[in-house]
């Protein structure tokens, strides 16, 4: 070993001093301006979203089986979509001091819930068998639940927004 010095900083350390920024410098007005063309196309995406565009929506929405769902869902009257105005009734009735009153409004919840997922297994299935004549080549994996969740919703608030009026035909 030599006492000898190398005169000049080791391969590391001069890394370090010139990495260059990651990032080029902005001005405020340019972050600003970013932010806000951001904003925007967040809007229009999710007003794209809400009309139930193809290119907006998200990956369990899209495609031709999802749509008829919708479509099909959207079509007809459901009682499971009255589920939750009818679970806020319930609750208001179980606070009611007659006992009689409580048993038959928890009945009523039960008895609905029942039939909610009655009629979703027969949707499900009448929208498979559709869906297998409609797009024979699409596969109808997940279809029934994703139409018995939307069923479940109230349908103003269903998202995408519902394309069809009730009773149109589909099948």
């Amino acid at each position: 070993m030599s006492d000898e010095k190398k005169n000049k900083p080791t391969p590391k350390r001069n890394a370090k001093k010139f990495t260059p920024a990651l990032a080029p410098a902005a001005t405020k007005e340019a972050k600003k301006a970013e932010r806000e063309n951001a904003r925007r196309r967040r809007m229009e995406m999710r007003e794209l979203y809400l009309k139930g565009d193809e290119r907006a929506l998200p990956k369990r929405d899209k495609g031709p089986v999802r749509k008829f769902a919708r479509d099909y869902v959207d079509s007809r009257w459901s009682i499971a979509e009255f589920f939750l105005p009818l679970l806020m009734v319930v609750l208001l009735l179980t606070a009611m001091p007659s006992v009689t009153i409580k048993v038959l409004a928890t009945l009523v919840m039960y008895v609905v819930v029942l039939v909610s997922v009655l009629d979703g297994v027969w949707m499900g299935r009448q929208i498979k068998k559709a869906c297998s004549v409609k797009h024979p080549n699409e596969s109808v994996k997940g279809v029934t639940m994703y139409a018995w969740m939307r069923s479940t919703q109230i349908r103003r608030l269903r998202t995408p927004a519902p394309q069809v009026k009730r009773g149109t035909k589909l099948i």
